[in-house]
């Protein structure tokens, strides 16, 4: 059983992700910061069904609560899979934007990939074998009004899954990013009208968590071994 980090995983996509991967057969350690009410409850449900899994909280924008956190994780064993999954968006157009709606976006992306993956490295390579995926968007490939942090944090996350998937590809770890597009979640939940779903979307609906989480779940797998410093997107053919 191989141990797996999922940050952000008491939200819609990251809850999805977590399940996937508790029926894979790993032990999940999910991950929240605010919600860490929503990762008990999770992490209890998975584990009336059999599964293992519980729940943690720390800050991933805190460089000393992260250490403090994945120290204590480590002392029990290496974690060989993590989803970077945590993220938020603050949207204004740039001209209207303020400073710490910029810093906070790209504090929880891109800070907060470094502040857990990093750590985390060393024991995984030890291993001989790993799995990293980094969630992001589609913003981060096409842009979107409004979104000019969101996107700037997700295409940066692009830059480090290839860049870090190049450094530990010797070593039996991947490194990918998953991109989605609109996702049925509680995030999104009201914030398009079913025509403008129809007209923008090719498939004319909006993804849902598991179709996000099925593609997570075979990148972690042993059968995409050879699957490395990609970004793939989930959209429905919209980009």
């Amino acid at each position: 059983m191989k141990r797996a980090l999922v940050t952000g995983g008491s939200g819609g996509i990251g809850a999805a992700i977590c399940r996937k991967l508790a029926e894979q057969g790993h032990e999940v350690l999910i991950h929240a910061n605010s919600n860490l009410d929503r990762a008990e409850a999770l992490a209890a449900s998975l584990r009336e069904e059999g599964y293992a899994a519980r729940a943690l909280a720390f800050d991933v924008t805190s460089p000393e609560e992260s250490a403090a956190a994945l120290e204590a994780l480590l002392e029990e064993g290496p974690i060989q899979i993590l989803v970077n999954n945590a993220g938020v968006h603050d949207d204004a157009v740039l001209p209207g934007m303020r400073a710490e709606q910029w810093h906070r976006v790209l504090d929880v992306s891109l800070n907060g990939f470094f502040h857990v993956t990093q750590p985390l490295l060393l024991p995984m390579i030890r291993t001989r074998w790993g799995r990293i995926v980094n969630i992001s968007s589609v913003a981060g490939l096409a842009g979107n009004r409004g979104q000019v942090n969101y996107a700037a944090a997700k295409a940066g996350l692009h830059g480090a899954t290839k860049a870090l998937a190049l450094e530990v590809a010797s070593r039996g770890i991947t490194v990918n990013a998953v991109a989605p597009g609109l996702i049925d979640t509680g995030m999104t939940e009201g914030a398009f009208d079913p025509d403008f779903i129809r007209e923008m979307i090719p498939m004319q609906r909006a993804g849902r968590p598991e179709e996000v989480a099925a593609l997570v779940g075979f990148l972690c797998s042993d059968d995409a071994g050879y699957i490395s410093g990609q970004v793939m997107s989930v959209n429905g053919a919209f980009y």
